[in-house]
């Protein structure tokens, strides 16, 4: 089963974690990922942002460089422009940006091609996590299509969980550690995996009856 095998993997730290978007919410995340002593893989279509952290740069205030480093010399840590390599990945995170319309509605062009990128190249028994601000309704009607299309189904082939990014940036007394945790899966098998993939990195994570819910919360917010 798909839930049993993600979750033993996460447990001994043997899954790849693939992060879509290395802006203020992707790269905290990935490096934390990796300072934690998982394989972590970043997703970038700007190649000064990927070269940027291959050199152990790092261009946001909350990701000292020397963290950077550290994960490189570790070998835990890769970033790339290749979206082949997402079938290395058992989780893929989605961290891109929705900014708003001058209708106030958020643009989807970047979750949707995210999404595209993940069909391309997607396998069984991976775990995906949609972490941009959005609508309800965003995980499992636009992404779950978009993954039975190539003939998977839910909590057979793959999970999908919706986590909304918290992050305040600049601010040292918050972190992604320290900052509280909302997530919700399209089925209970995916809230539990994503969960506890969470808890791996996050001290409080609050698991929620659904994607919608977890949607709705960061709006209500």
């Amino acid at each position: 089963m798909i839930k049993e095998t993600l979750t033993a993997s996460i447990a001994d730290k043997t899954s790849v974690i693939g992060v879509i978007g290395l802006g203020y919410v992707g790269l905290p995340l990935i490096v934390e990922f990796c300072l934690k002593g998982y394989q972590g893989i970043g997703f970038e279509v700007d190649t000064r942002k990927s070269d940027a952290i291959n050199a152990g740069e790092s261009y946001i205030v909350d990701v000292p460089a020397d963290n950077v480093k550290r994960c490189l010399a570790d070998g835990k840590l890769k970033a790339t422009t290749d979206f082949g390599d997402l079938a290395k990945c058992d989780v893929i995170i989605i961290c891109v940006p929705t900014p708003l319309r001058k209708t106030k509605d958020p643009d989807m062009s970047y979750i949707i091609a995210a999404g595209e990128e993940i069909q391309k190249y997607m396998r069984r028994g991976q775990l995906i996590i949609l972490e941009s601000t959005t609508y309800p309704g965003t995980t499992d009607e636009v992404l779950q299509p978009m993954f039975e299309e190539k003939g998977f189904k839910l909590d057979e082939d793959f999970l999908l969980a919706f986590s909304p990014e918290r992050v305040d940036p600049g601010n040292p007394q918050f972190q992604t550690h320290n900052i509280p945790k909302v997530v919700g899966g399209v089925s209970p098998d995916s809230t539990e995996v994503a969960s506890l993939l969470y808890r791996q990195i996050v001290n409080e994570v609050h698991s929620v009856s659904s994607a919608r819910v977890a949607e709705a919360c960061k709006l209500w917010e």
